[in-house]
């Protein structure tokens, strides 16, 4: 079922019934809709500019292994939190490695969450990516490794040359705090400081990377410039030094939709992503050269579109309710002549500089 039907059926629910009728979950998706926005189909609007979405070769293997994490940070795109269970087990981490193993142009295995590293599959998915020469990259949230039990999860990154990629939305305690949770900067520069001692972000096998992404409903600054501001202000007041850093865009998905809506922004930040669209992101997406991989399994064209749920997954747009997960596929050769799956928060990632 598209997504445009469900809004209808709950519209007419609504009619029906009455919204108090509605589950909780109808109500989200009513209040996170953007259909009824005004905002242009994003496959026309890439068409009319001449740049179309297409897919390429696979070469980035992305994994969200569980939606539980330490951290319930107000922007999540994927709603994580220490309440969540969702977890890969595995029978689905082995397939997706034998996935990985029969795909030969991964180059890359993305694993993300929650907080992956506290999912018990984290350590096998890295071990043998490795033992192929597969780059493996941690989307890390840094207070993870101030947990309990995590003291040698630093070692074990920088043993298995793993590639750090680490939220940090600001450089101020203010900032960081006010999105992600009281002591949250404290922790996070910790967690840097120990990465810096084991060698990230000087050996040139440790890559560590910054994510930086707004705290309200407006653009990043330009990258190289606030790249800039982040090196200065990090190794003056710490001493700390970092690869690069990113600066990715807010997705009108999940909470943070849920935060356009309550402020009555959320046809205003759709306008803004409209507004600044930019054809050259295009060429840059992560959908035409990824697949993702939600934590049960099921296959998705982005981490996006993962979160938009199974109307989004792959093999559902075109036949409602036949979703394919890893153990439906040998290899990711298996969608090479697939079209990628668009919707309108897919202006998210070709706004200004792109969010890929």
């Amino acid at each position: 079922m598209e997504q445009d039907e469900e809004f209808q059926l709950t519209a007419q629910r609504i009619r029906a019934i009455g919204e108090e009728g509605i589950t909780r979950e109808e109500r989200a998706a009513r209040r996170r809709a953007l259909t009824d926005l005004g905002v242009p189909a994003f496959h026309e609007h890439v068409e009319s500019h001449n740049v179309p979405v297409k897919r390429r070769p696979t070469e980035v293997f992305q994994i969200n292994v569980g939606l539980y994490c330490n951290q319930a940070c107000s922007h999540c795109h994927v709603e994580s939190s220490p309440r969540r269970k969702e977890m890969m087990d595995h029978r689905t981490a082995e397939r997706c490695i034998e996935v990985i193993r029969n795909s030969k142009n991964i180059t890359t295995l993305d694993i993300t969450g929650g907080a992956p590293e506290l999912n018990k599959e984290f350590k096998y998915l890295v071990t043998e990516a490795q033992k192929m020469g597969v780059q493996v990259i941690d989307r890390c949230n840094l207070t993870v490794l101030d947990e309990p039990g995590q003291d040698e999860l630093g070692k074990f990154l920088a043993e298995h040359q793993v590639r750090v990629v680490a939220s940090l939305p600001c450089y101020s305690m203010q900032n960081v705090d006010q999105q992600r949770g009281r002591g949250v900067f404290d922790k996070s520069i910790d967690g840097l400081m120990k990465l810096n001692d084991l060698g990230y972000g000087t050996d040139p096998v440790l890559g560590l990377d910054l994510v930086y992404n707004p705290a309200g409903a407006f653009l990043p600054p330009a990258q190289a410039d606030l790249e800039a501001a982040y090196r200065n202000k990090l190794a003056e007041d710490f001493g700390i030094v970092f690869n690069s850093l990113f600066t990715i865009t807010n997705m009108p998905i999940k909470r943070f939709a849920d935060f356009l809506h309550r402020n009555v922004q959320l046809k205003e930040y759709m306008d803004l992503l409209v507004n600044n669209f930019n054809p050259a992101t295009v060429d840059g997406l992560m959908c035409t050269n990824h697949i993702s991989v939600r934590w049960d399994g099921t296959l998705f064209d982005c981490d996006f579109n993962q979160q938009m749920g199974d109307v989004m997954a792959l093999g559902a747009v075109d036949r409602p309710g036949h979703t394919k997960t890893v153990f439906d596929i040998d290899s990711t050769s298996d969608f090479h002549d697939t079209e990628v799956y668009l919707d309108s928060h897919c202006f998210g990632c070709t706004a200004g500089a792109g969010s890929s």
